[in-house]
């Protein structure tokens, strides 16, 4: 969470980095401890973030998106203000010189969050996690569109792969051979859809960030963005929750936080290549939660659509190590030698 990431290492982002979810990636010259560690953090983010969901998804019922993006912002400050205390690093985490930049990241991933949350509130988990997969595609898209980045025919072949696998998981909820368009499965898998069009977006805006702000200062600005955008839904709907669904919101806030600084914190430790797969154990933590907490069995369509979307997005992940070996051995050779 103290490094600025460099130019190669912001292409090589994370498969699964949500709007809330920018963490650095440090080349290995900025890396410590062992790939283990990194593998294990990773993987404590991600069941951090299951638990998020979970809550959310148990908790939330008849709670405005709005105002359940305010309780996710606002709990997650208290870890993250806390862990850039310990480091010594919160009154320089306040100083910015795109302070506009922040909040229109803030707007996207606000919108990208709410329209989630409405969307895990109406789908089976495992689906809506599945569905979220399309955001790390459609980011290589938008860079590619967006920032110039160069995608060969490899990776735009397995992006349409795997978008397509996304097509097979929301189809019956939006086909004739589903429950139809107005159904609120319909409208939580176009939710999902949407919000990982946005969150692909957030995550462009965020290489743009990187290079002028240190990402302590990108996480702590979207928090604080967030919490104050939500407070724009206010007079449409919010209610009070009774206690027990307020400390399970808080709690719920206070793991997106943590989840945050776990995530950030594991890329000190491994490449991007090593930790990136690891983001797709969210699924089988969805499935097992799903069965036993929701009731939620997982059909044909979602495990087919899911391992091609894991496979498409393994296969870039893979695609982009193989790049950034190539760019260091170029590097290498046009080195002038002393």
């Amino acid at each position: 969470m103290t490094e600025r990431p460099t130019t190669d290492q912001r292409k090589n982002a994370s498969p699964q980095s949500g709007p809330a979810q920018s963490a650095p990636m440090q080349s290995s010259s900025e890396q410590s401890g062992s790939p283990m560690i990194g593998i294990l953090l990773k993987v404590a983010s991600v069941s951090v973030f299951v638990t998020m969901s979970t809550l959310i998804k148990a908790s939330g019922e008849g709670l405005p998106a709005g105002q359940i993006v305010f309780f996710r912002s606002a709990f997650a400050m208290v870890p993250i203000l806390v862990f850039l205390a310990l480091r010594g690093q919160l009154q320089t985490a306040w100083r910015t010189a795109s302070p506009l930049s922040h909040v229109r990241r803030g707007l996207v991933g606000v919108s990208a969050m709410g329209l989630g949350f409405y969307g895990i509130m109406r789908l089976p988990l495992p689906d809506a996690i599945a569905i979220g997969y399309a955001m790390p595609l459609l980011t290589v898209v938008f860079a590619a569109l967006f920032l110039g980045e160069k995608v060969r025919i490899f990776r735009w072949s397995a992006v349409a792969v795997g978008l397509g696998g996304v097509l097979v998981i929301s189809w019956p909820r939006l086909s004739l051979f589903g429950e139809g368009f107005g159904s609120g499965e319909a409208q939580g898998a176009i939710a999902v859809l949407c919000s990982a069009a946005l969150g692909a977006t957030a995550m462009i805006l965020v290489r743009k960030l990187v290079l002028t702000e240190k990402t302590p200062t990108i996480v702590l600005y979207f928090s604080l963005t967030a919490t104050v955008l939500s407070l724009v839904s206010l007079p449409f709907g919010w209610i009070v929750p009774d206690w027990p669904t307020l400390g399970l919101m808080a709690l719920a806030g206070f793991c997106g936080g943590l989840g945050q600084i776990l995530l950030t914190q594991s890329y000190r430790h491994a490449e991007v290549s090593t930790i990136a797969p690891f983001e797709y154990t969210s699924i089988v933590l969805g499935i097992v939660i799903g069965y036993f907490v929701f009731g939620d069995v997982p059909t044909w369509s979602m495990l087919l659509g899911t391992t091609i979307v894991i496979g498409a997005g393994l296969f870039v992940i893979l695609r982009e190590h193989r790049l950034g070996l190539e760019r260091k051995a170029q590097r290498k050779l046009v080195t002038p030698q002393g």
